[in-house]
């Protein structure tokens, strides 16, 4: 490959080399055009196929070669062989030859390109994607942009060659036909500068913006159909109206309070969502107390008495109500109603794109229109068909919190179906306060987003605190028997039965859609509710947020989609903003932390994104050995040769805590170096991220330099 492309290159560099030795720019000008005309003439009247055979040769040549004097060739065609078959000829020379340099460029150069800019690449070719043929046929259209920098631009990206080249020659054709036709008045042309007026370069202008133009109107039209079997108010009680009161109906409702909108937040059921009330408040107060548990047993390790915690779970319940009661007031009713926002209680309903119809717990009816709605309901946990499971009191992340308040010991015997991050915390919490905890997965690993040494290690921290893990086990059914309850699951081994008293089914979430007025209104969901990248549902006023939208699950990817669902609901009409996925950080809070933002090892790979990998173990971190919770590591992926940053794992105790930095960093493009020169207070666990960043700046040290450095001090020893 190396050597095809090495003389691929030598035969390129001599024939620029002889096109410029031979002063070949000279023979392809204007002036030597008019002066040669009779001569080039007479010879097609003598040799007319041998002549348009190698004119086309020749034009091709040019092209690949994005020589000067391209507009010289066209102006031949047309004083040469007429308007028609002049313009065959340029048109399919012209787009053959951009067709070669295109695909020599692609060669050549791309894979290099995307190695060393893989991501930023990653962004265009999706634009390319979408857009490419609209943009390549603008840029033909306009005669004043170089040709030559599109052909080889493009090729660095994933265009397709055929559909470069059709619309190459389509969007050049208008072009071609003007200056074939000044070639054949060649006689009253004084310069090329002559045939380019400002009329004309206004027309072509014109005829560029029109694919954009008819672009916009089909949309325009789309959006009209859309609405055609609605009668739209004439005028609208809000300015929006959000349904859902979780992270991102309360952030929503908040911004568009804050810009002294008029809006409206309704919400059935509590305020503050899933995360308040069943998921990130409430876990996280029962993985404090079993923290605490597993500490006391632990003592010893900390030249204390280790002692077995005495504890009464029902006081654990209540202190986890507490901590619920105490954060409550921050998404209450009284908090938003004080910032501007008109908070409702009932259930609601689309009537039509701009009307809801709440229904209060009394029974009574109300509707209100809004210019804007936004839809943010959420989501719940999902309960496969299994067979047997609806015959008992199954429990599940939401439920878990009220059923067991009331008891005086954890579950003695639990199972938890689900391996990804609920049910990993769930059942190390459970274990570390007594309870005889299985897990049960049917994929190969846990939390299989995560690379496989990420996985190992959460097993590994799960089976050392007591739980039972299963992988690659197929629950099947439930059955009970003499008053005893088993799941019954398929693994490597064949069918095995396992005794519990409870279950927590923690297989993942599934969004909110029934009841809404969805299905009335046409607005597709498939396990979500479909928008484009503005958050707009089918009906362009209508926008969706949060766990009901996807593709995240994050009560922080909630917030964060808020902000675009409020301001382009609000002022969408003249700058709408695309959703910002790029920088995403999420964090397992098993024990020690799993945090992660950006690409991993895995993902990387399968996207095919070029990487480098620099690790740190935080055994070697002062703190962390002072601490007693030496394990772990900071795994960074950056670009090759380069510091900025693809993606970041942390594995161990405060890995939240010291994800953050590098968000900052990769959400305003700083790099590892930037992080190095950061002075980080000693000591501290966010030391762990500039000494990642050394090991970056080790392995990349100039060595040559070093060497110089190493032989100046020699001789100044003497």
């Amino acid at each position: 490959m190396r050597s095809a492309k090495f003389w691929l290159l030598l035969l390129i560099a001599a024939l620029l080399g002889l096109f410029f030795y031979f002063n070949g720019a000279q023979w392809l000008s204007f002036a030597a055009l008019k002066s040669g005309l009779t001569q080039l003439q007479a010879w097609r009247e003598l040799h007319s196929l041998w002549m348009m055979a190698g004119f086309f040769g020749l034009y091709v040549l040019v092209a690949a070669l994005s020589l000067p004097g391209a507009a010289v060739m066209t102006l031949a065609a047309g004083a040469l062989f007429g308007l028609a078959w002049g313009t065959l000829l340029a048109s399919f020379a012209s787009s053959v030859g951009a067709l070669l340099a295109f695909l020599v460029a692609r060669y050549l150069l791309r894979d290099l390109v995307e190695a060393r800019f893989s991501a930023r690449l990653a962004s265009i070719n999706e634009g390319v994607n979408r857009d490419g043929a609209f943009y390549l046929f603008t840029l033909r259209l306009v005669p004043v942009i170089p040709f030559f920098m599109i052909n080889l631009l493009l090729g660095l990206t994933r265009m397709r060659a055929r559909t470069f080249y059709w619309v190459s020659q389509l969007g050049m054709l208008a072009g071609t036909l003007v200056y074939v036709n000044a070639g054949t008045r060649l006689a009253l042309i004084e310069a090329p500068s002559d045939i380019l007026s400002v009329s004309l370069l206004a027309s072509f202008a014109l005829l560029a913006a029109f694919p954009w133009l008819a672009k916009a109107t089909i949309g325009w039209i789309k959006q009209r159909r859309v609405y055609v079997r609605w009668q739209r108010p004439s005028r609208f009680d809000r300015n929006l109206i959000v349904i859902g009161a979780g992270a991102a109906g309360l952030v929503t409702s908040y911004i568009a309070a804050a810009v002294e909108a008029k809006v409206t937040l309704i919400e059935s059921h509590k305020m503050g969502g899933d995360c308040l009330n069943y998921g990130c408040v409430p876990s996280k107060a029962l993985i404090r107390s079993a923290k605490a548990a597993h500490q006391m047993r632990h003592a010893a390790d900390l030249g204390l008495e280790s002692t077995m915690p005495a504890f009464s779970f029902k006081r654990v319940m209540a202190r986890v109500h507490g901590v619920i009661a105490a954060v409550a007031p921050h998404d209450s009713v009284e908090r938003y109603t004080q910032l501007g926002v008109e908070v409702r209680q009932g259930h609601a309903r689309l009537i039509n794109p701009w009307t809801v119809e709440i229904t209060d717990q009394s029974g009574k009816v109300e509707q209100l229109s809004a210019r804007s709605i936004v839809l943010a309901t959420g989501a719940r946990p999902f309960v496969p068909p299994l067979p047997g499971l609806e015959s008992i009191n199954y429990l599940t992340s939401d439920t878990l919190w009220d059923r067991l308040k009331e008891r005086d010991h954890a579950p003695e015997r639990l199972i938890v179906l689900g391996g990804g991050p609920i049910g990993c915390e769930l059942a190390q919490s459970f274990a570390r306060l007594g309870s005889t905890v299985t897990q049960v997965e049917m994929l190969p690993r846990l939390m299989l987003r995560e690379d496989d040494e990420v996985s190992s290690f959460a097993r590994r921290a799960l089976e050392g605190d007591g739980v039972h893990v299963l992988v690659e086990h197929r629950a099947l059914r439930i059955e009970q028997e003499a008053g005893s309850k088993y799941l019954v699951v398929a693994g490597t081994a064949g069918e095995q039965r396992i005794a519990f008293d409870e279950i927590v089914v923690a297989v993942g979430r599934q969004a909110r859609l029934e009841g809404f007025g969805l299905e009335a209104l046409g607005i597709p969901t498939q396990r979500t509710i479909q928008t484009n990248e503005y958050l707009e549902t089918l009906y362009p006023n209508i926008f969706a947020a949060g766990d009901v939208a996807g593709p995240y699950q994050f009560t922080h990817t909630a917030a964060h989609q808020a902000w675009y669902a409020a301001v382009n609901a609000l002022f969408g009409r003249f700058k709408r903003f695309k959703v910002d996925y790029s920088v995403i950080p999420w964090v397992t809070f098993v024990d020690p932390e799993i945090a992660r933002v950006g690409l991993n090892e895995r993902e990387a790979r399968e996207k095919g994104i070029a990487f480098e990998v620099t690790r740190y173990g935080l055994d070697d971190l002062d703190r962390a050995i002072a601490e007693g919770h030496a394990e772990g590591w900071i795994k960074v992926l950056t670009e090759p040769g380069k510091d900025r940053i693809l993606g970041v794992t942390i594995v161990g105790a405060h890995a939240g805590e010291l994800l953050s930095e590098f968000v900052l960093a990769m959400k305003h493009g700083l790099g590892l170096n930037k992080i190095l020169a950061t002075i980080h207070p000693y000591p501290t666990w966010a030391e762990a991220n500039k000494y990642a960043a050394g090991e970056w700046k080790r392995a990349h040290a100039p060595q040559r330099v070093l060497r110089w450095v190493e032989a100046y001090h020699r001789w100044m020893r003497g």
